[in-house]
């Protein structure tokens, strides 16, 4: 008896596997972040709803959905979103986007398990480790004064998702810099969201080490715990040790973003082919590309001896410093060339040559406006 049983469990988990590698949902591997597990790598959704940057269109989303679904399928489960997301009459938009997208997903998933579902026989365990996780950032407006505003805000959110609960509430910068005053509301307001029930943790954007560091120790006098925080990571911008240093202080895993600096490590622009005019990253790539060339030259050495692309060799990198980079993906060109970047892992030799690369940039990205200490 105990070994048929031994037989059919051993079965069952060759036939999980076989299901997993079917819908591409292995590619993708997790990791911690605080108390609970996210994708290696996620997706940034700062473009769904941005005009100015992104030349967004309503028109675009089943495109964007058809992207969205292969990084879903490959097992991304963490997306980064924000309740500014969206630009004047579309503000929000990226939070609806992504409600609708993943019940559309789920949707089409129970339409093709018609007849034998083997993936229900097989239990809950993998659908559970591909659920859907959002991490919506919440911005520190003027008017937000009380802590009750940071729920209300939690509340708007889900609305928008129509979802019951996030997977982590973030705050979306600091207002140290500028507003000290606020800040301790804020750092009430979020706590009081998952004391709420509104979301399985928290996190922070935009601060750096010593804020961090700080409002950690707070979140663990309340009790709460502190799931990632992130700031702008690239090979073009200036980081050193300390922020990692700072998230391991407070438990939580440091989220990429941007890590592709705004699509400059791409290698698709240079100087004679720049974004549209109006486009604000136009002349900031004009002032960054004379000087990050040496880089670039070396970024596409390195992702032709390993046959990739320098997009997914500057992913690739982010991976190996501890992070989970979350780049964004408008179309499905877009989510496959980022999923390229997974599964495989750049040598410590050429992540150290990358290392000087980025090291001599002459003129770094700027620093986020919000950034902290």
């Amino acid at each position: 008896m105990m070994r048929r049983l031994l037989i059919l469990c051993l079965s069952i988990r060759a036939a999980a596997g076989l299901v997993a590698n079917l819908a591409g949902g292995t590619k993708v591997g997790r990791v911690s972040a605080g108390p609970i597990d996210i994708s290696s790598m996620g997706c940034g959704t700062w473009s769904w709803g941005n005009k100015l940057l992104w030349d967004y269109d309503p028109s675009q989303d089943e495109e964007i959905f058809r992207g969205y679904r292969a990084i879903r399928d490959a097992g991304v489960t963490i997306f980064d979103t924000a309740d500014s997301y969206g630009t004047l009459e579309l503000n929000g938009r990226a939070e609806i986007l992504l409600g609708q997208f993943e019940r559309r997903y789920q949707e089409e998933k129970a339409g093709k398990s018609n007849g034998f579902d083997l993936g229900g026989i097989l239990g809950n365990a993998a659908s559970n480790k591909n659920k859907q996780q959002v991490a919506t950032k919440f911005a520190p407006y003027p008017w937000r004064i009380t802590r009750g505003s940071l729920v209300q805000a939690a509340r708007e959110s889900l609305k928008r998702l129509e979802q019951d609960k996030l997977c982590v509430a973030q705050m979306h910068w600091s207002t140290a810099n500028y507003q000290p005053f606020q800040e301790g509301a804020l750092w009430e307001g979020i706590a009081d969201v998952y004391e709420a029930g509104f979301c399985e943790a928290v996190g922070f954007s935009n601060y750096g080490p010593l804020q961090l560091q700080k409002v950690s120790d707070r979140m663990k006098e309340r009790e709460v715990p502190v799931a990632i925080a992130q700031v702008q990571y690239s090979l073009m911008t200036a980081r050193n040790n300390e922020i990692q240093d700072a998230c391991d202080y407070a438990g939580c895993r440091l989220i990429s973003y941007s890590p592709l600096c705004l699509g400059l490590l791409t290698g698709k622009y240079d100087v004679d082919n720049l974004p549209r005019p109006g486009n604000p990253r136009r002349q900031l790539f004009r002032e960054l590309l004379p000087g990050a060339q040496p880089l670039l030259g070396t970024l596409k050495a390195v992702a032709k001896e390993v046959n990739k692309t320098p997009s997914q060799v500057a992913i690739n990198w982010a991976i190996q410093k501890g992070t989970v980079p979350i780049p964004g993906a408008r179309n499905l060109q877009q989510a496959e060339e980022n999923l390229g970047a997974v599964g495989w892992s750049l040598s410590r030799a050429a992540v150290e040559e990358l290392d000087v690369a980025s090291a001599g940039v002459q003129k770094k990205m700027i620093e986020n406006v919000f950034q902290t200490k």
